[in-house]
């Protein structure tokens, strides 16, 4: 009977050992790490989700690329900065860990605001305030037909017409580019001209209000820069003007009306004096201190520098006749007022023995003004220069003038008095303007 029992009990622990043995050898489910994602790129603070697909796992860490993890099954997260970052999941279950990595793309958080955006109008300067967040660098289109550009962070920007502009924000970063754009309305404001100048000994271009008020505004620090030419492109908004400081890097520069913008856009220059636009055409005209007539496009390529050349010529002004296809120039060596094609040939002497630092032309009436400094006078005469008078002797240096044909005015800026005077088209009522101004230069009217 012992027996029996004894060969039981051996059967039945044979089997039990057996039966731990097979369980002990059964393997472990391997871990399959998977998640998705609510958006693969997203703009900095913009709430990402990411949710666990992994399989046999029962533990977790998530490693975001920025620094940061997790161990929640499925967290939600957003970056501060922009950058593409690499997001590692780590799934651990009893049959060990698996990795599964995914790049997430964040792009600038985009957008600005317009300050007193319900009161917008033309001829104001427009401030314009960035709201982006994890951006380097700025973009900025302003939608005019000068199609203007900024690179500032929180720009001004002043619109001449009013109207609807689509502006556009572009914010770099490093994970790429944000844009926002959005349109405003600007509306027309009041029309008051401004008489644009520079102050060359205060290294300034400044605004007068022609509206009686006498209100005289800075527009662009000329630190560094220095020149007489001035001239306007108003279907652009855009000023021009010359820069002889350093010789021989002189320069032509193209801003904004409102200062903003500025740009070089010729350069390498010897001296350049006045300049001119023809606008219809695309083109600048200059001239220089080495007796060259020069033009380029409006934003200084395709350069064609001497189209004049007079050999040990001072050049010092010019002025566009584009009825006509001619030009005047200022040649102050050999004392001579020329006239030429606008391209450049058939340069003639119209009037000898006269130098000056300013010409004028009235297309309307078919005039041309000039100073000259042998006489000490501002004379008026035919386009060919016959029919002289002199309607101005006070013998300044007048580096600028303009004409306003909404009054029949004409607009002259004496060096040597420090004043910006008007006077009727026949040199009669005159009046200044201004008085007290360190050698003002080239002149420009805005209405």
């Amino acid at each position: 009977m012992k027996t029996k029992h004894f060969f039981l009990f051996a059967i039945l622990s044979a089997f039990v050992i057996v039966s731990s043995c097979k369980k002990d050898d059964d393997p472990q489910p391997t871990p399959t790490a998977g998640f998705t994602v609510s958006k693969d790129t997203a703009a900095v603070d913009e709430i990402i989700q990411f949710t666990n697909t992994s399989a046999n796992a029962t533990s977790f860490v998530w490693s975001f690329g920025d620094g940061n993890s997790s161990t929640e099954p499925s967290p939600q997260k957003s970056y501060a900065t922009s950058n593409v970052f690499v997001v590692t999941l780590s799934a651990t279950g009893s049959g060990g860990t698996e990795l599964i990595t995914k790049n997430i793309r964040v792009l600038p958080f985009t957008s600005y605001t317009v300050v007193d955006e319900s009161n917008i109008v033309s001829g104001v300067p427009v401030q314009f305030a960035n709201d982006s967040k994890g951006a380097t660098s700025y973009e900025w289109s302003f939608g005019d037909p000068g199609n203007t550009t900024s690179t500032e962070q929180n720009p001004t920007f002043t619109y001449a017409a009013g109207g609807t502009y689509n502006v556009t924000l572009k914010a770099n970063g490093g994970g790429g580019q944000g844009v926002y754009t959005k349109s405003i309305t600007v509306a027309q404001g009041a029309d008051v001209k401004e008489l644009f100048y520079i102050e060359y000994n205060a290294a300034l271009i400044r605004k007068l209000a022609l509206d009686g008020s006498g209100t005289v505004t800075d527009v662009l620090d000329l630190t560094g820069k220095g020149g007489a030419g001035m001239a306007y492109d108003a279907a652009a908004d855009k000023i021009y003007f010359s820069d002889f400081e350093v010789i021989p890097e002189g320069k032509i520069w193209r801003m904004n009306s409102d200062g903003s913008g500025l740009e070089a856009i010729v350069t390498g220059l010897t001296d350049p004096y006045g300049i001119a636009l023809d606008t219809d055409a695309g083109k600048v005209y200059w001239v220089d201190d080495i007796g060259n007539v020069s033009r380029a496009n409006l934003d200084g390529t395709n350069q064609e520098i001497g189209i004049v050349n007079i050999t040990d010529g001072l050049m010092r002004a010019i002025a566009l006749d584009l009825d006509n296809d001619k030009m005047y120039f200022y040649e102050v060596n050999f004392e001579n007022l020329y006239m030429a094609n606008l391209d450049g040939s058939n340069p003639v002497v119209i009037v000898p023995g006269v130098y000056g630092y300013g010409i004028l032309v009235d297309a309307v009436n078919d005039k041309l003004y000039f100073e000259d400094q042998n006489s000490a006078t501002l004379i008026r005469s035919n386009l060919d220069g016959t029919g002289q008078i002199v309607i101005d002797a006070n013998g300044t240096r007048m580096y600028g003038m303009a004409i306003d044909y909404t009054d029949n005015k004409i607009y002259w800026s004496g060096r040597d008095s420090g004043e910006l005077v008007r006077a009727n088209l026949d040199g009669t009522s005159p009046e200044v303007l201004k008085s007290g101004l360190d050698s003002p230069r080239g002149i420009i009217i805005k209405q």
